[in-house]
């Protein structure tokens, strides 16, 4: 469990953090040298022979691991777990008071409950230097225990500055111990521990009043009192400060004294087998520690009354054989505990700023002596102690303490309630007993307690939390380490998929769920970015065709590296879609597979998306498109820096095209006969969203549904019109596009046969019905040319319906009078949406047929050709 708040640097395995890795060493002792290669040790004997070894971070950031990382690792369990985790579960409460994060969480939640755990250790550690200073000036002030009201240490009436004074010179010993490093550490804790322990045993067997069961029994039950011995319900007083005291308080000055369980594994960095030193070393601990409290509660509250309990805070030095024992343990355990934080919050403040998670803020925190001592931590970590010493008193420092370490221990139990139920297969706990019912009962148990001792301290520490979560998640930091949403995301979508049944789907739910087949991406971020806008909220999928076969490449698949460049451009253009890359022998046959496989289950692409095939002379649009940085409350910063993704794609296209004409138009007709939408997008290279957004007035975006190849269907309205409008609605509700721009639905109309008022009234109230607010701009077939108009269609006739899909040829002279007409109404157009008939069913009509779509869309503003075979909403 210490591995989820903590750095691993251990070299055995670990339930959290571990990181598996190749070995071409066959299990020889490696390190990693500063261009990142694999060097083995020569001096060092095979210990298994397998090309798989385990290997933990040496820090969050995994920085590279050094011979000299070895040096550091000098500490056993006893040493460098218990006795660190022993002493500080004793601290002062044992001789004062005894009357009264993470990377599985990933970079967001684990940076900020890491910075947490490091606020939670420097107060503590000011807590416990507080209680050293108290107990010296208690004992050796003037008018102490142990000298006279004219001798002893310099103090006044108040005291106030010259009790900083005496913690200041403490926690400097503390600092000087904590820049030799965590041998010396060990050791220290190690000669406290058994002073400390020694000095206790005769607290166990002298009584006061005699171990009585009626003195036991009268300290048995809950009944606060004040210092007069008055009867209080619901509270008591505190003599030294005259404060109000509760349960709450009781609670947080000792779970203030028993928050060392972390200490042991705060030094994993020093420890030789962190694995199996931390849990039995902390389990020990706590079963020692425990053992002492419980038998010297019993002691204690059989032999002592309870006038005396709740008067005299000292009484210990006061019923024992000698006062001194009390005292040697007092600044023996409070010192030990002190070290321990100061250490432990050190190491924790190297490991954040190794992770990168806070910029270059931490950097100073970076810096370690030639054996791997963060003296830049130690020195922070003594600064924010030192600060936190003005306080001044153990009573005001303990509830905050307490707060942050309640926090810290509740995330703990977060992270390992997640990893339980996101069933992660490497998360095999070694504690038999562990459930995540025990986890989420425990985080249950640290929230309720935080807000019983203090509301308001509780409240300022989730906020700071919620801040740094917010601040860590918008500066996307790249993370190496994992984070545990990714798999309770995976756990998650997994059974939602599976519960989402193609069969059950309705058409007042559809969504576009758009396959945009990109070619060359330095040519198309503009199209990429408007086909993320016109999804709306559907899946979105950048598929991408490589020409050739697994087979003549021997090594290696070429897409996988490719896959990854593909990936950092959909992060730096902040879409969101998926990219899906595949290799075939033909354009067309990869686009067959990217269409089957494009999607899972449920959710599958129903639209084809293809860039328009014409002359048009490409240009490297990436390198001038301005990448958006997201803000607060979603609001969007344009650096004015150029689009950099680091990696080469292929770039624009200089002569021949990746594919024939005849080819394109087969894409077309194969992604209809595999009962998908399609559209084709022409002139996108001339977007941009700035401009629109910064021009003045309304444009337009213009849908215009009926089928040019076949004017004699125009009084007829099909699924393809629906999906116009469809699309059209779509890009008018994106904010940018709305506020500038307006639907404005084309109507055409026999001025001779037709009354175009009533037709007219006839598609308002159509439009009214779909709840679509759009202008309705009426064109007459004369306006156009009336003898053209006559020779392509009889007037006079009505025609199927079945007909309005098909492909017709028709004159170039019509056809340029179509796209003049189309023309002269796009002025303030941003974007046009035409009907797209179905390709010719003969092979040799392909060329014909992209040739009048190119002449009708010639000198447009970016437009979008669509044919549709679903059904959509209305």
């Amino acid at each position: 469990m210490a591995s989820l708040l903590i750095e691993n640097r251990g070299e055995g395995s670990s339930v959290l953090g571990s990181e598996f890795v190749n070995n071409e060493n066959y299990g020889s002792h490696a390190s990693i040298s500063d261009d990142g290669v694999s060097q083995a040790n020569s001096d060092d004997v095979p210990l298994i022979h397998s090309p798989m070894v385990w290997r933990l971070p040496r820090h969050m950031s995994m920085r590279t691991i050094s011979v000299s990382e070895n040096a550091r690792r000098t500490l056993n369990t006893f040493s460098g777990v218990f006795c660190p985790v022993a002493l500080s579960m004793f601290s002062t409460f044992l001789f004062l008071r005894i009357d009264m994060i993470s990377r599985a969480l990933g970079p967001e939640f684990g940076g900020s409950i890491g910075f947490l755990f490091y606020v939670a250790n420097v107060l503590a550690c000011a807590l416990y230097v507080t209680g050293f200073t108290e107990a010296i000036m208690e004992n050796f002030s003037q008018g102490g225990t142990y000298v006279s009201a004219t001798t002893g240490l310099p103090t006044d009436a108040d005291g106030a500055w010259w009790k900083y004074l005496y913690a200041s010179v403490v926690l400097l010993i503390c600092l000087l111990v904590c820049m030799v490093g965590g041998s010396l550490f060990a050791k220290t804790l190690t000669v406290i521990l058994l002073e400390n322990t020694r000095f206790n045993s005769s607290n166990l067997t002298f009584a006061y009043t005699g171990l009585r069961a009626k003195t036991f029994h009268q300290n048995a039950f809950l009944r606060y009192t004040n210092a007069s011995g008055v009867d209080i319900e619901s509270f008591q007083v505190d003599y030294s400060t005259g404060k109000v005291m509760n349960f709450e308080t009781v609670f947080a000055i000792l779970f203030s004294s028993v928050t060392g369980i972390m200490n042991g594994a705060n030094m994993s960095g020093e420890l030789k087998d962190p694995s199996k030193s931390i849990p039995k070393g902390t389990l020990a601990a706590i079963c020692f520690t425990f053992c002492t409290y419980f038998i010297l509660v019993i002691l204690v509250g059989g032999s002592c009354s309870r006038d005396l309990l709740i008067n005299n805070y000292l009484f210990l030095q006061d019923i024992n054989w000698w006062s001194g024992f009390v005292l040697i343990g007092i600044f023996a355990t409070t010192l030990s505990a002190a070290l321990g934080n100061l250490i432990g919050a050190s190491r924790i403040l190297e490991a954040l700023a190794n992770d990168r998670l806070f910029g270059i803020v931490l950097n100073p925190a970076t810096k370690t002596t030639r054996g791997g001592n963060p003296y830049g931590a130690v020195l922070i970590s003594w600064f924010l102690v030192q600060l936190v010493l003005l306080v001044g008193s153990l009573n005001a420092i303990a509830p905050p303490t307490t707060v942050f370490f309640l926090l810290s221990y509740a995330s703990t139990n977060l992270a390992c309630a997640a990893l339980d139920l996101a069933s992660a297969p490497n998360f095999r706990p070694t504690f038999k007993y562990f459930s995540w019912h025990t986890s989420l009962l425990g985080l249950l148990g640290c929230m309720v307690m935080c807000f019983l001792i203090s509301s308001i301290y509780t409240s300022v520490a989730i906020i700071i939390m919620l801040v740094l979560i917010i601040v860590l998640h918008l500066r996307s930091v790249p993370s190496e380490w994992g984070s545990i949403s990714q798999a309770l995301i995976f756990h998650q979508v997994r059974k939602y998929l599976l519960m989402l049944d193609i069969r059950k789907s309705h058409v007042k739910y559809w969504r576009p769920q758009i396959l945009l087949m990109v070619s060359r991406p330095k040519q198309s971020p503009e199209l990429i970015d408007f086909i993320n806008d016109i999804k709306k909220g559907g899946l979105y999928v950048i598929g991408h065709v490589r020409k050739g076969h697994l087979d003549d490449f021997k090594e290696n698949d070429p897409l996988y590296e490719e896959n990854l460049r593909w990936m950092k451009l959909v992060d730096r253009l902040q879409i969101k879609a998926f990219v899906e890359l595949t290799l075939a022998r033909t354009i067309c046959d990869g686009l067959h597979n990217l269409i089957r496989s494009a999607g899972i289950g449920g959710l599958k692409t129903n639209t084809v998306c293809l860039g328009f095939y014409d002359n048009h002379t490409p240009e490297d649009a990436l390198a001038k498109f301005h990448y958006r940085r997201k803000r607060f409350f979603g609001t969007v910063s344009h650096t004015g820096q150029p689009l950099d993704v680091g990696e080469n794609f292929r770039g624009t296209r200089n002569g021949d095209k990746d594919l024939a004409g005849t080819e394109y138009v087969k894409m077309i007709a194969d992604s209809l006969k595999m009962h998908k939408n399609v559209m084709l997008c022409r002139h996108f290279h001339q977007l941009d969203k700035e401009s629109i957004k910064a021009t003045k007035g309304t444009l337009f975006i213009d849908v215009w549904p009926v089928n040019f190849f076949r004017p004699e269907t125009a009084s007829y309205f099909d699924n393809t019109c629906l999906f116009l409008l469809q699309l059209a609605c779509i890009i008018n509700m994106v904010p940018g596009w709305k506020s500038k721009a307006r639907l404005r639905v084309f109507l055409f109309v026999n001025a001779h046969s037709e009354n175009a008022t009533n037709k007219e009234h006839k598609l308002e109230n159509y439009l009214r019905q779909l709840r679509i607010n759009a202008k309705i701009q009426v064109v007459s077939w004369e306006s156009i040319a009336q003898s053209m108009v006559s020779k392509e269609f009889d007037l006079s006739v009505n025609y199927s319906e079945s007909r309005m899909q098909e492909y017709n040829h028709i004159s170039t002279d019509f056809l340029q009078a179509i796209n003049k007409t189309i023309v002269s109404f796009s002025k303030r157009t941003a974007v046009t949406f035409l009907y797209l008939p179905r390709p010719p069913e003969e092979n040799v009509d392909y060329e014909r047929y992209l040739a009048q779509l190119d002449g009708l869309s010639d000198n447009l503003p970016p437009t979008v050709f669509v044919h549709g075979l679903h059904p959509v909403p209305g």
